[in-house]
């Protein structure tokens, strides 16, 4: 892992981040493969495409309410 990853990580918690959003974001971040179908919603595909993209800039759009 990198210095990033964590960064990111300990943002997302700090903010109060959607933990769907969460596990999507580090799943892509790491590259790992989807979750299977039936598991997945629209907080973890948005979270997994920030993190293949390594963005970081969508994640007070998904804080806990």
């Amino acid at each position: 892992m990198d210095q990033t990853y964590y960064d990111a990580v300990t943002k997302m918690e700090q903010m109060g981040v959607n933990e769907e959003y969460m596990q999507g974001w580090m799943g892509g971040y790491l590259k790992n493969p989807q979750r299977e179908e039936q598991r997945l919603n629209d907080a973890y595909e948005a979270g997994y495409a920030d993190g293949e993209s390594k963005d970081s800039a969508n994640f007070d759009k998904w804080l806990k309410s």
